[in-house]
């Protein structure tokens, strides 16, 4: 900080002549010292952002396009039960407990450093006993003696340490800063842990799809191995296509076989991220699939608003700049006023008396004259850790805008393959049709029949896959875009001492 350039050197400059003008002048640079910082002045870090994303070209938006700002995006998916899975998380997540118990705790510094700035009341009083000896001696005798006396005392002292570098008050900037990081951390793993639970959720309810599938196929195969079997027995066909039926039947019991476990485990994560043991939970079959939603794409740089772990970076950011300020000020003097006063007495019956009252008052300087280089490697410290949040901040901004564009591409390449997709569905169960028609009227064999089933069965499955995977992206994508987070709401809501819900 140049001084010549400070508001106190602007001031010294004005100040008149005279014993009374110069405790004026005094009083006038406390004040405004008071008002002095030395930390750089803060600018969001630059980083260029487009202005549109990419792959964002003929994106079919929500209609209205605020549909996630209400917070509560998994309601995008229009399934009730979904919605009350994601309250439960809220409640009773065990990981968004932590993050929130760390976030109380910078809360609690925020309000320590705050009280920093107001004058400290302390109060004491107690009883002392002590002895002290007195001695004399010549060349022939010596002679000592001792007495014991109490001590009564009551002291009331007031101290308080003007913050005249900004100290203080760069200390709880900092501070503040790291709180609304902790509040943005907070946000983002609720984010992450929602869309973890939605996801699984969502790949849970395709799995039931599948399974209803493969029971209805394995239903076809059962009467078609009867069918099969009775014709062999007629001499109609050979044990070729009864083997046939059968190895059909097995494989696809089989797969129902295994789409068991893949749902306990869905079934186990969404217990777990409730904070339930999953032997105490249970999510029963649906007969539906939530449908795909339309998302909201937002601007480039409105993701630096809307993406809690940015937000937190960025506040990352303004704490270390604050921090320079903390550091610098320690080559300045630390300025303190105290006053305390009391009775004293070594009677209790007049302890509190006019005659034993004591009191003393006076401004204390204290300042480090060498220390080794010590705060001049503080400083440098806090400037290196500044340009690393920096580079964080820039980074993470990166990895956001990377992953909106994968997730809209993907989606994208997913819905153009969906329309084909449903293309070859749709052949394959005419085929299917045919075939089976074909093979009860006896003009083709049952092996003809297997494979057109297999091809069949085959892109139905596909089919749901791919449903699957397009479910998945729209979550990504949604938490890629902050779900329903807004930053300067979130801030202004922990302001007031309330974690922002997401």
């Amino acid at each position: 900080m140049n001084f010549a350039q400070t508001p106190l050197h602007r001031a010294l400059r004005y100040l008149p002549r005279g014993r009374g003008s110069r405790l004026l002048g005094a009083g006038l640079c406390l004040v405004v010292l008071s008002a002095c910082t030395l930390s750089p002045d803060y600018h969001r870090p630059e980083l260029a952002t487009p202005a549109h994303f990419k792959q964002v070209e003929g994106w079919t938006q929500a209609t209205p396009s605020d549909a996630i700002a209400r917070g509560a995006w998994w309601e995008l998916y229009g399934d009730a039960g979904l919605n009350a899975l994601v309250e439960e998380l809220n409640r009773g997540n065990q990981t968004v407990a932590q993050y929130e118990a760390q976030y109380r705790q910078s809360q609690a510094l925020v309000r320590a450093s705050r009280g920093s700035l107001f004058p400290s009341l302390d109060l004491s009083a107690g009883k002392t006993r002590s002895s002290q000896g007195t001695g004399s001696s010549n060349s022939s005798l010596s002679s000592s003696s001792s007495g014991i006396r109490d001590t009564y005392n009551a002291q009331l002292g007031v101290s308080w340490e003007l913050d005249l570098w900004g100290k203080l008050r760069e200390t709880l900037a900092s501070n503040r800063a790291s709180a609304e990081a902790s509040l943005a951390d907070l946000a983002a793993i609720r984010l992450s842990l929602q869309s973890e639970l939605v996801q699984n959720y969502l790949q849970l309810r395709v799995i039931d799809e599948q399974k209803r599938l493969l029971e209805a196929t394995v239903t076809t195969y059962e009467r078609s191995l009867k069918m099969t079997q009775n014709q062999y027995r007629a001499g109609v066909s050979g044990p070729d296509a009864v083997a046939q039926a059968q190895t059909q039947l097995k494989s696809t019991q089989a797969d129902l076989i295994d789409l068991a476990w893949q749902r306990a485990q869905y079934e186990n994560a969404i217990a777990v991220l409730m904070g339930k043991a999953p032997a105490d939970f249970a999510l029963a079959a649906s007969d539906s699939i939530p449908s795909l939603p339309q998302i909201p794409v937002a601007l480039p740089s409105q993701l630096l608003e809307r993406r809690p772990d940015i937000a937190s970076a960025e506040r990352q950011v303004m704490a270390a700049n604050a921090s320079i300020g903390v550091a610098r000020a320690a080559y300045f003097p630390d300025l303190t006023l105290s006053m305390s006063g009391g009775y004293s007495s070594s009677s209790f019956s007049n302890w509190i008396s006019l005659p034993n009252r004591f009191w003393s008052v006076g401004p204390q300087l204290a300042m480090t004259l060498f220390d080794g280089g010590q705060r001049g490697a503080e400083v440098d410290r806090t400037k290196a850790v500044y340009d690393q949040t920096v580079a964080q901040y820039r980074q993470t901004v990166l990895d956001g805008l990377r992953e909106v564009e994968d997730y809209l591409v993907q989606l994208k390449v997913y819905g153009d393959e969906a329309v084909v997709r449903d293309e070859a569905l749709a052949a394959a169960r005419e085929s299917l049709r045919l075939t089976e028609n074909q093979y009860k009227a006896g003009l083709i064999g049952y092996l003809d029949v297997v494979n057109v089933q297999t091809t069949a069965l085959s892109n139905e499955r596909s089919a749901l896959s791919l449903l699957q995977g397009r479910l998945v992206a729209s979550v990504q994508l949604i938490a890629a875009l902050g779900g329903g987070w807004d930053m300067q709401q979130a801030f202004a809501a922990g302001e007031d001492g309330n974690a922002a819900e997401d």
